[in-house]
């Protein structure tokens, strides 16, 4: 006997597998996202260079030049979608002003801690500055691999090729300063940092990579 939820086994009813439902696109938010990133990559560039003129460790400094050089490749590439789905890089919105906002607050805070503490303390500011943008940036990058995936046609063309692009040297920004932020801490307080850190020398990319290198720090003392 046929069951409208389910088939008859004899015994009891197996419900049917639901069949799964494709989501809607909400197109205004996804401009948005695609806004906010841009804005992300904009105010990025603001606080490498704040963060450049803060760093005292030489291999600090090294590596904010070489992210804030990857962060204004990430903006021409972001032009480039925006260009190709017919988004204007200058449409101002809500989320952009925040995002701006953000962005200058982390400049000044790395200012103030140049002007009152001198370059200890700035360098100090200035890896959690970065981690702090690079937060919302990489989610930015998360959020955008993930549309790439769910959209069809151009638009997901567009993005999962800017994905490709921009996804490794993302994680590496992440991770890699979280790690300077923690053993710059370590340093300023007199105990053993591994400098530079972990998460740069072992070149992790993901989350378990960034723990397993955290794991085997006390081996690279």
């Amino acid at each position: 006997m046929l069951l409208r939820s389910g088939f008859y086994t004899g015994n009891a009813e197996v419900p049917l597998p639901m069949a799964k439902t494709k989501a809607q696109p909400n197109t205004a938010q996804i401009n948005e996202l695609l806004y906010q990133a841009l804005e992300t990559e904009i105010g990025g560039q603001a606080v490498y260079k704040q963060a450049i003129e803060c760093a005292e460790q030489p291999d600090f400094k090294e590596e904010m030049q070489k992210y804030l050089s990857e962060t204004e490749d990430h903006e021409r590439i972001l032009k480039e979608v925006f260009e190709r789905v017919g988004l204007d890089p200058e449409t101002d919105s809500p989320g952009r002003q925040v995002i701006k906002a953000k962005a200058d607050s982390l400049v000044q805070a790395m200012q103030m801690a140049l002007e009152g503490g001198g370059k200890s303390m700035a360098q100090l500011v200035a890896a959690e500055s970065v981690v702090e943008a690079e937060s919302k940036d990489h989610q930015n990058w998360e959020l955008i691999g993930e549309l790439a995936k769910q959209m069809d046609g151009d638009l997901s063309e567009a993005l999962q090729e800017a994905y490709d692009q921009v996804e490794e040297e993302e994680d590496q920004h992440l991770y890699h300063t979280m790690g300077w932020a923690r053993e710059l801490w370590l340093d300023s307080l007199g105990l053993p940092a591994v400098i530079p850190p972990p998460e740069e020398e072992k070149n992790v990319t993901t989350m378990i990579g960034a723990s397993r290198a955290r794991q085997q720090r006390e081996e690279m003392l």
